[in-house]
């Protein structure tokens, strides 16, 4: 995995002629960022046998194409956290929303330091809303957290597919930049995009898109344990990623929990 852009959190290969030399890998047809060392070194046992060739050119040392070795280099790559908030009407939903809108604020605080960005897609009734598109300023994300509606049906499926779309584009924006969809939700979809297909199938097939993109998830599940039928768990599992409990959902341990899957 290759990144272009700078950034101040994660570690990532890089192909460009910036970052931290940290190893060398044979250059193939890539001949644009040698490690000269290591193509001397990779060359030196061959010097013996290669005598008629330095005879011939005049050389002290004869190298060869395929001595070249490229320099692999680390930079730091900046991040893209999406919060996906189910905001159907349930029992758990004040709760999450706090949680959701503490964690982002605390984000958001150290994303003005590291370069993050942070955005909130939220679904409920027949739609998703990219409540916050991704930015890394705490005035535009206070405003838009102030006021989310609340209540109606899951549209899981849109929720999915809106964060994709949103991933998708931010990508093509800023190519190196660190995706990770955070979502919280039962996974008790009810609603979807095509008349004639069912809300959990429909969903499952958005998530391994998502999966494929290599976009890092994390699943909060809103459902309570004693009523828990495994759907967001499920879910998770299509996405690729890790599902968390409700019991985990004060704003301090989601933020940390974020913190942590970002490390990885």
């Amino acid at each position: 995995m290759t990144r272009r852009q700078s950034g101040r959190r994660s570690r990532t290969r890089t192909d460009r002629k910036r970052g931290r030399y940290i190893q060398a890998r044979p250059a193939g047809d890539r001949t644009d960022d040698i490690a000269f060392d290591a193509t001397l070194r990779a060359a030196a046992p061959y010097q013996k046998a290669r005598a008629q060739q330095k005879e011939e050119s005049g050389m002290a040392y004869a190298l060869r194409k395929s001595d070249l070795q490229r320099k692999v280099r680390v930079r730091k790559a900046s991040n893209l956290i999406l919060f996906v908030v189910d905001a159907s009407w349930s029992m758990a939903v004040a709760e999450r929303m706090q949680a959701t809108k503490g964690a982002i604020m605390s984000l958001l605080t150290d994303a003005y330091q590291r370069r993050d960005r942070v955005g909130l897609v939220v679904f409920q009734k027949d739609r998703a809303t990219l409540v916050l598109p991704p930015t890394n300023s705490v005035v535009l994300a206070k405003e838009a957290l102030a006021d989310i509606p609340v209540g109606g049906k899951t549209p899981l499926s849109a929720g999915l597919l809106l964060a994709y779309e949103t991933i998708k584009r931010e990508k093509l924006h800023q190519p190196d930049v660190m995706p990770m969809m955070i979502l919280l939700t039962d996974g008790a979809g009810n609603v979807s995009l095509s008349p004639n297909s069912p809300p959990e199938e429909e969903a499952h097939r958005i998530a391994e898109m998502i999966r494929d993109e290599d976009i890092r998830t994390v699943t909060i599940n809103m459902e309570h344990v004693a009523f828990d039928q495994g759907l967001a768990a499920r879910l998770a599992e299509h996405l690729g990623g890790p599902c968390y409990t409700l019991a985990q959902l004060r704003a301090d341990t989601l933020l940390e929990t974020v913190r942590a899957e970002m490390e990885r």
